[in-house]
This record gives C-alpha cells, structure tokens and sequence, in this order.
C-alpha cells in the first residue's frame, strides 16, 4: 500500500512490492570504489551497469531491510536489487518512484543510469520515456555504507538500515504529466481559502501548452492555460475560495480530497479534450500560529503531548508495514498522547496520513542529529540538507497533522558557524512554506546562539538521568535561559526527556537502568511539566527502544546496541513507566486557559 487513499483515477500505477533478486557487492564491504570487471561489481559513477552479471544469491522483500536475511544481519556495504519488468505496449514514459532507499541509490533501467539520490527518508522518482513492449530490468544499487561523501548518515543513536525500506512504484504517463501538489490553507475573515500550486513536468522534447482543472471540497478549480518548455517543470500557483470547507482539528479530523487534472491543449479549447494525467492529494482546513507564548491550532491554545519515535524494529527493521504503524499510534493515544516527532528524519507517508485521519499531531524534522561543528563543515553538507529540507516540505506539505517542521536536532547551534548553517536552512523552509512554525531540539542549554531564528523554543534536557537536577527547577532555569537568548516571549517545547530502563530487570534498590526508575523518572518531568503553563509540549524520549550503530562510539554508551529509554521496549511491550505516562496524559489538558 502507497498511501491510505487513491491517489490517481486516470495515471496507471504499479506496486512494485514482492520478491526481488538481491546481491551483495563485496568492494563496498571492503570499502574500495575502484573501478573493476570482476563479476560483483559496477563502475563506480559510470552511467551504465558492468555488463559482468553479478550472483544475485538472495532474494529479498521489498519493501525491506537486508538485515532481515540471517546472513546480512550486520551488513554493512553496498548491494544491487533487481526486479523483471514486462511491458504489455509501448509507452509513451515510465516514472519509477521510490518512497525511501537507505541511504544512497543509483537506478539503471535496461542497464542504463536514470536517476542517483542521497537520503534514506526522502521520496525521489525517475522518468524513462520509450518503453516498447517487453521485458525491462530495473537496477537499483544501494549504499548505506558511513564514508565521508555522507555527511548526514553516520554511527548514531539510531541505525542505518540497508535496503529499499519504503514502496516502490511504476506509474505509466504521458510526457506531460503532474509532478506534484502543494496546497496551504488559509483563513481570512472566517472563510477558508487555499494557495494550490501544481508542478508540471514536459518530458518530450517539443514546447507544450496545458490547461490544469480540478476540484476541492465541491469548489470546481481552473487554472489559465500555460506554455511548458521541452524537460521542464512549471509551477502554476492559484489562489481560491473554498466557503463550505469544515476544519480539520485534533477532535474532528476533517479531510478532503483535492482532485486536479491536466490537459493538454495546443491552443485549443479545454472543453471536449480528455485529460493526459491526474493526482489525488489529500488536505485538511486549518492555521498554525503561534502568539503570546502558545501554540494555537485554529485559533486554540494547544498543549503537546507526546512521544519521540524512531522507526525501528527488531523483525522489520526501518521498513514499518502499516498494522505495525497502526499498533504505533494505538499504544501512543492509549497513553493519552496527541503528538509525535518523527526523530530525527521525515516519516513514512502512510503514518502521517494515519495521523491526519486520527488527529494526531506531528512535528517533523530534517535528517541531522548530533552533528558536532566538524561534522557540519562536511562539503557535503549544506548540500545535502537542502534536499531533504526540500524533500520533505515538498513531499509532505499536504498533511494537516504536521503542525510544525523542525531542523539539525543537537547540533553545533552554540557557535557563530553553526548559526550560519541554522539560519540558512530555516529562511529555506520558510520561504517553501509559512503556515507552520519553526523550531529545532537545543541540549546547549544558556549556550544556545539560535532561538531568535526559530518560532517555538525547544529544550533536550534529562534531570534525574544524566544529572541529578530537579526537573522543575531545571525547567524554569531553561525558560530564562530561552528568554534571555531570543526566545523571550515564544512558547517552549519540553522536547527530550527521560531515562533507560531495561525491559524486566526489576528492583526494590531502584537503581538506573530499572524499570523503577525509569518509572520515576519520567513520573518526577511529566509532574513538573504539567504544572507550567509556560510549557506548550512535553514530548518524552522515547515511545519504544531502537538498535543504534555499532560503528563508532555508540555501542559503548548503550548496552546491548540499543536505545533503551523507551516506554515500550523494541517488541512494543509496556515497562512500568507505560501506565505512569498514562496517568499525566490523560490528566494534563490538550488545551490552556
């Protein structure tokens, strides 16, 4: 499943999940990118695969993680996945999209590169055109390997699976076809309105005019014809009245499709044409703001409560089917949650279409976490965050649960050069999308040099963990710390805390790493939190325990490579903190007075 509603009644579209042939290529294993002809290789930023046919001994579920099979359990490298492709007539163009592949992958059709793309968590696509009839072969290399032309993916306190870990999907176009929709709402004297963009993308090679239509909440759309140069996007932006619109909110999840179809005109009228492609989004009516030190969905203070979610699993490893996101989301509202931050990269899109349905609230964020100054002056860097900053907002703008984006969390924010790297990406998501307020996950404490940049400041404290602070007291010490370093009259965001607690190891001593403590832990936040109506979220780390690298310095600090401050432990099973977080939730109000 792609997504949790249709998405086109015109576009053929193809899942392309099943079985699919896998290699491991040992160079990558043994970290060597020469160019060689042995039999498991492939020339290394050529445009074409080796034509040596590699051993494609496995094969493995996409979607899925290689670390799935019990003999790539720790595999860590470079590998090719292969998949049969028959074409029953000629088609004007393929568009291949892949959802998420960890980490690097470069695509060949028929042996030939067609697209290379960096980050695991960010959707990409690729567009054949001429496909005649018969069987094709699609290549996809894939890297998740740590080397210095990866300035994001790194050991971390989290792991970096292998393999096609989202969907992949076929799509047969025409070679004018849409690309995408973004879709802002907005209100003005209590009427909804909405800013629709859609991209459009000429693939052939002559100048093509087209005229867009399409619908929304009863609202008939239409667009003025336009003109399209040969390999070209064009963004057409319209603006429009949609008086009967209900808004979506936490209590009513109110969604609507928005429906928009594309002609290709020449210059003639639209009228007795039939439509070359369509895209189905869909969207939901509300406003973000963020006034006198509160977050205010639709007008309404709100109040966030929450968890950190890594998407993890010892059986599944990054590549969630969706009853598994469902049992997720179960067990977070079960505690009385209404929020979740996708730490520390963009989610799965059919989460956050459960969370739209259900209205749950997300903050979503860039993939950067724990980046020291050094690591940040990676020449890769300023590179490859723009792209995911500019995948994720592009490719998940449409979701109404995603009330805030997020950037670079723990990282170098206390000094002059790493403000540079913070102000650049927040006027970049900024300038793509408005509606939502800023934030970014600060451990700097009264060193923090970036607040004035964001709207909502954000603390990663643990008192009662790696200190022995009162949560309460270290609280306000952090409100005056924000206060006095730009954030002074912004709300605040609780947006780490808490303690290890090792599933089962019970004991009266209630010493760390218990399930006791880990109990008391989060009892002594949650009950500090609670009583500050200055605090606008408190979102605990973690909802379930994660693998983290084994590569670096990580293995050290966590027993048995793993994160394990979850709630739930890695097989989603309650700890003793379970039924404490859920005593505070369900007490502390959604909303402020």
């Amino acid at each position: 499943m792609i997504r949790l509603f249709e998405t086109n009644q015109l576009r053929q579209v193809t899942e392309l999940e099943g079985m699919w042939d896998f290699a491991v290529i040992e160079q990558a294993a043994q970290g060597s990118n020469d160019n060689t002809d042995s039999p498991s290789s492939m020339v290394a930023g050529s445009d074409t695969i080796t034509t040596a046919e590699p051993d494609y001994g496995y094969r493995l579920p996409v979607p899925g993680c290689w670390e799935q099979h019990p003999e790539l359990l720790t595999y860590r490298g470079k590998g090719l996945y292969r998949r049969r492709i028959v074409i029953a007539k000629e088609a004007a163009a393929l568009r291949f999209v892949f959802k998420g592949v960890s980490h690097t992958a470069r695509v060949f059709f028929d042996g030939k590169l067609i697209a290379a793309h960096y980050n695991a968590y960010t959707a990409f696509a690729a567009v054949v055109r001429h496909v005649m009839p018969g069987e094709h072969t699609l290549t996809i290399e894939v890297d998740n390997s740590f080397h210095e032309g990866s300035a994001l993916h790194i050991p971390n306190d989290y792991y970096t699976y292998g393999g096609l870990i989202r969907p992949v999907v076929m799509e047969t176009i025409n070679e004018l076809y849409i690309e995408r929709i973004g879709f802002i709402p907005q209100l003005q004297h209590g009427e909804w309105s909405a800013r629709i963009e859609v991209a459009v993308r000429n693939v052939s090679v002559v100048e093509q005019s087209f005229q867009l239509r399409g619908e929304l909440a009863g609202q008939q759309l239409q667009w003025d014809t336009a003109s399209i140069q040969p390999g070209a996007e064009l963004v057409v932006v319209g603006s429009f009245q949609v008086p009967d619109a209900k808004a979506w909110s936490a209590r009513h999840p109110q969604l609507y499709a928005l429906s928009c179809q594309l002609f290709a005109s020449n210059g003639e009228p639209v009228e007795g044409l039939t439509a070359v492609d369509d895209l189905i989004e869909r969207v939901g009516f509300r406003t973000v703001t963020t006034l006198e030190g509160r977050i205010q969905v639709n007008g309404e203070d709100i109040v966030l409560k929450g968890f950190n979610r890594h998407e993890d699993h010892p059986i599944v490893g990054a590549a969630f089917p969706l009853a598994l996101m469902v049992k997720d989301l179960d067990l977070m509202a079960d505690m009385g949650a209404n929020c979740v931050r996708t730490s520390h990269y963009p989610n799965d899109e059919r989460f956050l279409d459960l969370c739209d349905e259900r209205g749950f609230y997300v903050w979503e964020e860039n993939h950067a976490r724990g980046l020291s100054l050094e690591r940040m002056q990676n020449p890769h860097f300023i590179e490859q965050c723009a792209m995911v900053n500019k995948e994720m907002v592009e490719g998940h703008q449409n979701h109404p649960a995603i009330i805030i984006w997020a950037i670079l969390n723990e990282c170098a924010s206390d000094t002059e050069e790493g403000r540079a790297h913070y102000k650049r990406q927040l006027e970049q998501i900024r300038k793509m999308d408005g509606s939502r307020p800023l934030t970014f996950a600060s451990h700097h404490r009264e060193k923090e040099l970036c607040f004035d940049l964001a709207d909502i400041v954000s603390f990663n404290l643990y008192p009662g963990w790696y200190g022995a602070e009162d949560p309460g007291e270290l609280c306000d010490r952090a409100r005056g710390w924000a206060d006095a370093a730009g954030g002074l009259g912004k709300p605040m965001i609780m947006s780490e805390f808490g303690g290890d607690g090792f599933y089962g190891y019970r004991s009266p001593s209630r010493v760390k790493g218990t399930e006791e403590r880990q109990a008391d832990i989060i009892d002594s936040n949650l009950q500090a939190y609670g009583e500050r109506d200055y605090i606008s979220g408190m979102l605990i780390w973690q909802f379930c325990d994660c693998r983290v690298s084994e590569e670096g310095s990580w293995a050290i600090w966590r027993a048995q490579t793993k994160n394990s401050k979850g709630i739930v432990d890695e097989y989603r099973r309650p700890k003793l903190a379970y039924e404490i977080v859920r005593k505070h939730f369900k007490k502390i109000s959604t909303t402020r007075d």
